[in-house]
């Protein structure tokens, strides 16, 4: 296998004919390092969600997807079982070096910056607003798309100086397109879209979205239910992760602390959580329509669902 490139969560592999395959592992970063211990099945949560806003985005905008089936995949990717469900066979792409990102709350480093300059990547806010506060339209946010380290916050006109007027402005207005779709579409869950970011690239001429979508891994979500502004809010992302390693007196700098279980254990709850929450979904089924869950785990998962809700 080809490596052309590894991220801190995805691997991608040169498939042939300007194609990739895209693998999302069970690496799960925080703070811009790559933590010790993988969450496992995490990898197929973030591609199954992708999957899902993928189809329901593509009227804004095309994307890179290809085919998730397996079997669709050029060997020696199709006889890989541990692919299946976590892999994306993809059209390769320019990529536009900016991560874009929507915010539609007010938290994380965005709350930060707000709180020290008054305003977010140039964006201005009117004083006195709160963790957690419900913006009144969301926001263009960008940042820098770091290879190491952290990204670093851009305003619009930095964005412009980085890829050009017109492509900036459409950035914007499709970053802040998908988000609303976003938002709209999770809102009938019962879940917020706090933020999430998007990345963009060329293939053939048109840009496309690429990477992840809408994930745990690049959004916060919160219950709808539990929304208390001025309070940090409970999530379905890895700000659990985030908290514990706070907590844990870690300095942000590699290398990262290892997990307890019971925090792997937790966290890959929350993920699962998530799928189920957004797509409405049960996880098996996923698993099971991609091939992960052979049938006789099927039929002993089915046994065993059943005699629960029996009882």
């Amino acid at each position: 296998m080809n490596l052309h490139s590894r991220g801190k969560v995805r691997d991608a592999y040169e498939a042939g004919d300007e194609r990739l395959l895209l693998v999302a592992t069970d690496r799960i970063s925080a703070f811009d390092v790559v933590l010790p211990n993988p969450i496992p099945d995490k990898g197929r949560v973030l591609t199954g969600l992708t999957l899902f806003w993928l189809e329901r985005t593509r009227d804004l905008i095309a994307n890179h997807l290809l085919s998730a089936d397996r079997r669709d995949f050029p060997e020696p990717f199709r006889s890989e079982p541990a692919l299946a469900g976590r892999a994306m066979l993809a059209r390769k792409a320019k990529v536009v070096p900016v991560e874009c990102v929507a915010r539609g709350f007010l938290t994380g480093s965005g709350l930060m910056q707000y709180r020290a300059e008054g305003h977010v990547c140039g964006v201005p806010l009117p004083p006195g607003l709160h963790e957690a506060h419900k913006l009144s339209e969301p926001i263009f946010t960008p940042t820098t798309k770091a290879q190491e380290g952290h990204d670093l916050p851009l305003t619009f006109e930095q964005t412009v100086d980085v890829v050009g007027k017109g492509l900036a402005e459409k950035l914007r207005e499709i970053t802040i397109a998908l988000y609303e779709r976003g938002a709209e579409v999770a809102a009938e869950r019962g879940i917020l879209v706090a933020d999430t970011k998007f990345e963009f690239g060329f293939a053939d001429g048109e840009l496309i979205l690429i990477d992840e979508v809408l994930t745990p891994d690049s959004s916060r979500f919160w219950p709808a239910d539990g929304y208390t502004p001025g309070r940090v809010q409970p999530s379905f992302d890895k700000q659990f992760v985030r908290d514990w390693l706070d907590a844990s007196g870690w300095d942000h700098e590699p290398p990262a602390p290892d997990l307890p279980s019971e925090v792997i254990e937790r966290t890959g709850s929350k993920y699962r959580e998530a799928y189920e929450r957004v797509t409405g979904d049960r996880w098996d089924h996923y698993r099971h329509r991609m091939g992960v869950m052979t049938d006789n785990d099927w039929e002993r998962a089915s046994v065993d669902l059943a005699r629960l809700e029996g009882t």
